[in-house]
């Protein structure tokens, strides 16, 4: 996607598809003086209430307008971050179901809605195209065209060029937000493609080779350790969920180092289930084949430290993607194993299908161990608990600092994706205790969402300032009717944000 801010005249800008931004407040005031000057009759507004995400297409505009359509488009009542990037996301949704290659906004009153927002102009553009990215998206890589009657050449290529319309004193902050924005939006995409590759396609070398692909390409270094080193290692926890695959593990490094002064030493840790069958515990079967999408941590962890190597954050940022898929071979780990992880703790085994806190047991003690990090997280795709718990579209999260908890909060109400905090109290450690090793990988039906966190607590070795972040609802958007399914790319911005807090 091409993006360009100018701050021509709006009766000049030339487009398929231009969008008016108001507020219910400018509605009343402005949209009449605006709709006039464009010499657009204003019994459109009749149908138009300025709600967010609202996108109502004008077809047939005068020559006083060069655009071929003009799209109103609804920001609520312009107070909010959440309202302008649902309109972005609307708009550009609106934009790709029509097979509008070439768009624009008019974002003249950027200045005004960034005071009413608290916000500034850079972090309005910011979102704006973020939310533009995430409305256009589709995944279809793995589609043929042999049913499509159309040609090649007819085909959409979703937003090709966006204009970004501000007035000449909003030009040097929009330019620095639409660049920001398109960075994270580009890095939200490839975590989202790497999501939404089912087991066929991508297994944990795989995941190794996009992490090499992007390392090379935006500067930063990437490690990876193949089974026989994770055997010399010692990750009990990684091997005993790989036994049953086909495929051997890996161990991604991603470590990026900023050129000037280091300000704080970050570890995030996502797992990569590349498949998630359960393994012995095996799954029902309806919507199984959602569980490609058990490496969303993983992809997240990707997409954001390719982020800051790209916006060149002052931070040391170490990424850990301990990655395999989980099946039920016939040499696969049985429930009631005991495991010996990488720190010495034995497991015993009572759920095969609570294997993603077996791979993160290992990375995490791996990171505190071996690069002693300020701040260590990790992000996971972990428990269907969380998703009872909090739904589709809030993550849950846990934290031994209350500091580093308000700075997620925080980082999830800018970036837009939510997290609410759940308690760590040590009255849950009772449900996870086993009477032949030194503790049980599930706690019951209970609290699940809990007492796997509290597993996760015991492989810190007492790190002071940690958090587990459980995206199993966000992370994936089931399919329904009138819904883009598929991968959401949640975790890049919110660790992305929680990275910017630290500089």
């Amino acid at each position: 996607m091409k993006i360009t801010v100018t701050k021509g005249d709006i009766a000049s800008v030339e487009c398929d598809l231009l969008a008016l931004p108001f507020s219910s407040t400018e509605l009343k005031n402005e949209a009449a003086k605006t709709l006039s000057a464009l010499g657009i009759d204003l019994q459109v507004l009749k149908d138009f209430r300025a709600e967010a995400g609202e996108v109502v297409v004008l077809y047939g505009v005068s020559h006083k307008c060069s655009a071929l359509r003009v799209a109103l488009l609804g920001i609520g009542e312009g107070k909010s971050l959440d309202d302008w990037r649902k309109a972005a996301v609307s708009f550009a949704a609106r934009s790709v179901a029509m097979k509008i290659e070439n768009v624009a906004v008019d974002c003249s009153g950027i200045e005004a809605f960034a005071v009413s927002t608290g916000q500034s102009v850079a972090t309005l553009a910011t979102a704006f195209v973020e939310g533009c990215f995430t409305g256009s998206y589709r995944f279809d890589d793995l589609k043929s065209g042999k049913l499509d009657k159309k040609p090649s050449d007819q085909k959409s290529k979703g937003i090709v060029e966006l204009l970004f319309r501000v007035d000449s004193g909003a030009v040097e902050e929009s330019e620095k937000g639409v660049a920001e924005g398109a960075i994270i939006g580009s890095c939200q995409k490839m975590a989202k493609d790497l999501v939404n590759l089912p087991g066929s396609h991508l297994q944990a070398e795989d995941l190794a080779k996009a992490a090499e692909e992007s390392g090379k390409k935006y500067g930063y270094d990437v490690t990876v350790f193949h089974k026989k080193e994770i055997e010399a290692l010692g990750m009990g926890g990684l091997l005993a969920v790989n036994k049953g695959s086909h495929y051997p593990p890996t161990f991604i490094i991603l470590d990026y180092k900023p050129k000037g002064k280091v300000k704080s030493v970050v570890a995030l840790v996502g797992k990569g289930v590349t498949f998630d069958s359960g393994g012995i515990s095996l799954k029902p079967s309806e919507n199984m084949g959602e569980m490609k999408s058990d490496m969303s941590g993983a992809a997240s962890v990707l997409g954001a430290v390719e982020a800051a190597a790209r916006l060149g954050l002052p931070l040391h940022i170490i990424g850990l993607i301990p990655a395999t898929d989980n099946m039920p071979g016939a040499t696969a780990q049985q429930p009631g194993d005991v495991i010996t992880t990488y720190s010495g703790i034995t497991v015993e085994v009572g759920n095969t299908d609570a294997e993603g806190r077996l791979i993160l047991a290992d990375a995490l003690t791996y990171g505190t161990e071996k690069y002693k990090p300020d701040v260590i997280i990790d992000i996971a795709t972990l428990t269907g608990a969380c998703i009872v718990a909090l739904g589709y579209a809030v993550a849950g999260f846990f934290s031994n600092n209350d500091k580093l908890a308000d700075e997620i909060y925080q980082a999830g109400e800018q970036s837009g994706e939510k997290v609410w905090r759940l308690p760590l109290w040590d009255l849950y450690d009772e449900q996870i205790k086993s009477d032949v090793a030194d503790v049980n990988n599930t706690g019951g039906r209970g609290a699940g969402t809990i007492t796997a966190a509290k597993f996760l607590e015991k492989f810190i070795d007492g790190h002071k300032n940690w958090a587990h972040i459980d995206i199993a609802g966000p992370s994936f958007s089931p399919k329904s009717a009138g819904k883009v399914s598929g991968g959401t790319g949640f975790g890049v911005s919110l660790l992305l944000e929680v990275l910017k807090k630290r500089v």
